[in-house]
């Protein structure tokens, strides 16, 4: 974008004046100084200030791959094949056992079918055709009340919260979201005390 406003701003400098031109860009006090130079291009250099030291209280950030894995159960429920098999490979790359569903009514038969704790964490779309994330839950709590749950959506979780689809404070994530986030959001839903 920056490209084209400086192109166009060529053009017009250039068939107004028809010499090189230098100016200074101001943003956010910082100076980026322009020099435009007709039928050769633009040049704009950009400063940027030095930092000496890191600032208290901030830690290195998380290198890809960081985040610890599990061997325990999750149930995925996710209508959207795509987003299923990309989600089930991640998962399975950091070790859990990923058993997948399309939609509420297959979650419940495969859940049916193992002992109560042996699914760990039930992970569900929100949002998905004949029954949605939260009734799978109310269904699911009944046969496994252990089994924790975590809501994934491509609704923001305020506009999910507004709608009366779930209450605030569920643990939640938008979508789209890294492989980092996922891996990391949960493993912190499995290490919570609470389901």
């Amino acid at each position: 974008m920056l490209n084209d406003v400086l192109i166009e701003m060529e053009k017009m400098l250039h068939r107004l004046i028809g010499e090189d031109i230098e100016l200074t860009i101001t943003t956010s006090g910082d100076l980026w100084p322009v020099k435009v130079d007709p039928g050769q291009g633009t040049t704009v250099r950009i400063y940027l200030p030095r930092v000496l030291e890191e600032p208290s209280g901030l830690s290195a950030p998380k290198k890809r791959g960081e985040h610890p894995g599990g061997k325990e159960t999750v149930l995925l429920v996710e209508d959207e094949e795509v987003v299923r098999a990309m989600v089930a490979r991640i998962l399975q790359s950091k070790g859990y056992t990923v058993l997948t569903a399309s939609n509420g009514a297959e979650a419940l038969k495969i859940a049916e079918k193992h002992i109560p704790g042996e699914i760990h964490l039930l992970l569900t779309d929100v949002v998905m055709p004949k029954m949605g994330g939260r009734e799978l839950v109310e269904k699911l709590e009944k046969m496994n009340p252990k089994t924790k749950v975590l809501y994934m959506s491509g609704h923001t979780d305020d506009s999910i919260v507004r709608h009366g689809i779930l209450e605030p404070g569920i643990a939640f994530m938008q979508k789209p979201f890294s492989p980092e986030d996922l891996a990391g959001k949960v493993r912190q839903i499995l290490d919570s005390g609470s389901p």
